[in-house]
């Protein structure tokens, strides 16, 4: 009998989101996290959790050879329209601006809020020092400027981050109610070290680094595999600190995620 033959139909449809050169590694990784708790997956479906529409694996749509970094947060958004399966990146944000500032939805996805100030501090348009009030009116007006600099909807951040490389994921790729995000952090780690496996065999020169946010994430680095990479370690960006990370902001400075697709051509 297959893996997939094995699994939920649930999670088999899940498989569909990914791009195909994952397949084989995810259905791998699936089979390893069943191995580890055998009842995990069939529980997981017999109950809500997010994100829903099948996108347990929308990360992975990122060929897998295009893999520059992999990103791991804690895990999805405790919303259904805001967890998309990949990290960071609410559904429930179209519109990154608004007159005063970041947009409403912005705003409530703390991490998204202070993961753009950071961007905004390392691009030159806020002074860590503040990075409210009237500053952020500053950011509003050049961001609403006919020919603005400035990208402004939410996928356009998601597609630039990716053509960069980035494997946007999260320890845990589930959240639901009534279990802490951290353990089902614990039970992913089997399915991570498949992953893990499959990226380290890329050529040393090329191999992807480890960018881990928060605790949790760096549970990670408990993977033997996790070794075989470059460790870039922050802490979660729902801390306010975040925006000030200096490692943060020099490692994203060169990419100009915030930079408007139409001032690339």
């Amino acid at each position: 009998m297959s893996v997939v033959a094995t699994l939920p139909e649930e999670i088999r449809l899940s498989l569909q989101h990914a791009h195909p050169s994952w397949h084989a590694v995810l259905e791998q990784g699936l089979l390893a996290l069943q191995q580890a708790q055998p009842a995990y997956l069939t529980e997981l479906c017999a109950q809500p959790y997010l994100p829903t529409q099948h996108r347990l694996f929308a990360a992975f749509s990122v060929p897998r050879d295009q893999v520059r970094y992999v990103l791991i947060g804690e895990g999805p958004y405790p919303r259904e329209q805001s967890a998309t399966g990949v990290s960071f990146m609410d559904g429930a944000v179209s519109e990154i601006w608004s007159s005063t500032g970041l947009s409403k939805k912005v705003n409530r996805a703390t991490s998204l809020r202070n993961f753009f100030k950071m961007l905004l501090v390392a691009d030159g348009y806020l002074d860590e020092s503040a990075t409210t009030g009237d500053a952020m009116q500053g950011v509003a007006q050049i961001a609403g400027q006919a020919n603005s600099p400035l990208i402004q909807h939410l996928d356009e951040l998601q597609q630039k981050m990716q053509q960069q490389g980035f494997l946007l994921l999260n320890a845990s790729l589930v959240f639901r109610d009534h279990v802490a995000p951290v353990k089902d952090g614990q039970s992913w780690l089997p399915f991570l070290q498949v992953v893990l496996h499959a990226l380290a065999q890329t050529p040393s020169d090329s191999a992807p680094a480890l960018v881990l946010w928060g605790k949790i994430a760096e549970q990670v680095r408990k993977i033997p595999e996790a070794s075989c990479f470059t460790h870039i370690i922050a802490e979660h960006p729902y801390n306010l600190s975040f925006i000030g990370n200096k490692q943060m902001q020099d490692f994203f400075r060169p990419m100009q995620l915030l930079k408007s697709f139409s001032l690339e051509k």
